[in-house]
């Protein structure tokens, strides 16, 4: 068995990582204390991906919690979902970060960053086979970001064969007025590029619309942001979690869907979604899910997804399903009509465009569900909208001094400009021609069953159990 360590960072990451927790926790069968309540084996059959057993009859999220500010790490502790961690895996500064990339970067992460790490290896050192890390964390504050590139060399320098999976949050006016978040966001760019292997883009500022338009809140909070991104997560994990017919390894998912070593940013969907008023008025088929998540509407990143003048084109995705007994051949022909209906929407090179994943256990109260992810140019949008107001900062220098004075320098923020503009510039080449070096795969399948096969996984088709969640 495949297991996972998760690191969250910051106030965003905590909080998102909490309600990602407190989700996974529930269909396993799991009570606030990791005190397991659940009614059937198969909960407990895989829980050790993302679990270790406690001394008692518990169970302890492989988790590591990490706030430059000691009040929100409070915060967490005090929450409902605060009994699970264990309590020498909160990491915490003196002061917090300022929301300054510079102090989690260059002095106050540096504090801390012995202690991270001498937590993340004990974490690592009760795991039998880990096989990656997943980094929760925002951009626009200075623990996500400072301390996020931080981190991120010095796990790929200690951990060079474990993959790197990162859950990052873009920020939005919308959600923060914090000034400088688009300094922060770019600043961290580089280690991004350079480190991550696999980036999972959550844009506020989509999610945001998503919660008006779909859900049909006036004014969502941060909780409902994280509960629609905590549920692709979720979902994204969930073969790892329980039995499934299709698991798709996130190293073989790399391998697969990243044309170079850049081109690594996701842009991530769950379906179903939609208002509490309508869910038991509704059912939903493949079909349906199918429809939502291919759409582009709650792409979360379609908002730029759907705006930018040429629409941008799909090199790869790919789509996990949850649910009993689902009919993998009418998934496969729905996506292969999406595809021929659709030449356009892809890059012609790229020989193949979707692979599908199918989990037999249903999530919480759901028959059917659908996390997606796509390798989309559409995301290069993304980074220049928070580029263009990184630009328009820069260029009257303005509050740089709070930067300076905490260790960065000017050949940073050039650096990182270019780091970001090179990336926005290969995702536009990439829609009409592959990226240098790139060659296709021979079978895309023996690829993918090759990669899985490396991996230790067991690739016989087996019949799906009964699931253990009920909606």
């Amino acid at each position: 068995m495949k297991e996972i360590v998760t690191i969250q960072l910051g106030h965003c990451g905590n909080a998102l990582g909490s309600q990602f927790w407190s989700d996974i926790s529930e269909e396993h069968g799991l009570l606030p204390n990791g005190q397991y309540c659940g009614e059937h084996e198969l909960q407990l059959s895989k829980i050790c991906s993302f679990f270790a057993a406690g001394a008692t009859t518990n169970y302890v999220p492989r988790s590591i919690l990490i706030d430059l500010d000691p009040s929100s790490l409070e915060s967490t502790r005090c929450s409902p979902t605060g009994q699970l961690f264990r309590p020498d895996n909160f990491i915490f500064g003196k002061v917090g970060a300022g929301n300054n990339f510079a102090r989690g970067m260059y002095t106050d992460g540096v504090d801390i960053r012995d202690m991270s790490l001498e937590a993340i290896r004990k974490e690592v050192e009760l795991c039998d086979h880990p096989s990656a890390f997943q980094m929760i964390h925002a951009l626009g504050g200075g623990t996500g970001s400072g301390m996020g590139a931080l981190l991120l060399e010095m796990l790929k320098e200690e951990y060079p064969k474990q993959l790197l999976l990162n859950y990052t949050v873009f920020p939005s006016s919308k959600v923060s007025e914090v000034v400088v978040e688009p300094y922060n966001t770019i600043l961290s760019a580089p280690s991004l590029i350079k480190n991550s292997d696999v980036t999972v883009l959550l844009d506020n500022e989509c999610l945001y619309e998503i919660c008006q338009k779909t859900l049909q809140l006036e004014s969502p909070l941060l909780e409902d942001l994280n509960f629609v991104m905590a549920k692709a997560m979720s979902g994204l994990s969930s073969t790892y979690r329980f039995p499934s017919r299709g698991h798709v390894d996130w190293a073989a998912m790399r391998c697969v869907m990243v044309p170079s070593r850049k081109l690594h940013f996701f842009l991530p969907a769950f379906a179903p979604i939609n208002s509490r008023g309508v869910q038991p008025y509704r059912t939903f088929s493949v079909q349906d899910v199918l429809h939502q998540i291919l759409n582009g509407k709650i792409l979360l990143g379609g908002k730029e997804f759907q705006k930018s003048s040429s629409g941008g084109k799909y090199l790869t995705a790919l789509a996990l399903f949850r649910g009993y007994c689902l009919p993998e051949k009418e998934i496969e022909m729905n996506l292969t009509n999406f595809e021929e209906k659709n030449p356009s929407y892809f890059a012609e090179w790229m020989p193949f465009h979707f692979l599908h994943g199918t989990c037999d256990t249903p999530p919480k109260g759901m028959k059917i569900s659908a996390s997606f992810i796509a390798n989309h140019t559409g995301s290069r949008n993304i980074w220049g909208r928070v580029l263009s107001k990184y630009q328009k900062m820069f260029k009257r220098k303005a509050f740089l001094h709070w930067y300076y004075s905490e260790g960065s320098g000017e050949d940073d923020f050039k650096h990182a400009e270019e780091s970001v503009k090179e990336l926005i510039s290969e995702y536009k080449q990439c829609e009409s021609r592959p990226p240098p070096g790139w060659t296709p795969p021979e079978n895309t399948q023996g690829l993918l069953k090759r990669c899985l096969e490396e991996a230790g996984y067991d690739l016989e088709e087996k019949a799906p159990p009964k699931p253990p969640i009920c909606p």
